[in-house]
């Protein structure tokens, strides 16, 4: 993978992020490497297995799948056998090692990637489930940049529940955008994502927080 220009923040989002888990900062009962509630709670992670695999299983052809911040791989791992190729990337070297002894079959691969600045893998359909929140706009409009490569984005975001106003600026990897009463809409300026199709998939509370989270799936080309 060839690297861009490196986008300079206050705390770096591989640091924040590695930090996160090293503490267990999103819970879990000192679980090693553990994504947190919302990606592990039954009635948010069953349901949301339950919508995506029925996107992918209605494809024609089976679709190459890229897991944009794949996290600890608890809902990864219910979509893959519906893949022809299933990619799976995060920006922490150690939960990538330890998601790779877990998780094996002959179509699952995992690399250590920072999907603002590193090239992404080739693919069909780019899933992103609660990873964007954490960025600031700034890597936001890297990561948007690239979703153009891919025909389908499904999209996850934690997002205040009734009007907002969206795509407030935050550091990244410091909480997200819920604090400020806002939330990611890639349709929204300074993002823009231009698509071809728009497809609501689901929207569930938020376990134990306040907001919702929203499933989208868009299609881009």
């Amino acid at each position: 993978m060839t690297k861009n220009n490196k986008i300079k923040t206050p705390w770096p989002t591989k640091d924040a992020m590695a930090q996160i888990y090293k503490n267990n900062l999103w819970g879990g009962n000192k679980i090693e490497f553990y994504s947190g509630l919302g990606s592990h709670h039954p009635e948010t992670v069953d349901e949301y297995i339950r919508v995506v695999s029925g996107f992918l299983k209605d494809l024609e052809i089976p679709p190459v799948v890229c897991d944009l911040g794949c996290g600890d791989f608890n809902i990864g791992k219910g979509l893959v056998k519906y893949t022809l190729r299933y990619t799976a990337v995060d920006i922490v070297p150690e939960l990538i090692e330890h998601n790779k002894k877990q998780f094996q079959a002959d179509h699952l691969e995992f690399h250590v990637l920072d999907i603002a600045t590193d090239d992404l893998p080739k693919g069909d359909c780019a899933i992103l489930r609660q990873v964007l929140q954490h960025l600031s706009n700034e890597e936001i409009k890297r990561v948007v940049e690239k979703l153009y490569d891919f025909k389908y984005v499904i999209l996850t975001e934690h997002l205040p529940e009734g009007n907002f106003e969206p795509n407030k600026d935050i550091i990244s990897g410091q909480g997200i955008r819920l604090k400020k009463q806002s939330g990611v809409d890639l349709l929204s300026s300074p993002f823009n994502l231009k698509i071809k199709e728009k497809i609501h998939l689901l929207s569930v509370p938020a376990p134990e927080f306040k907001g919702v989270l929203v499933t989208t799936l868009y299609k881009v080309k």
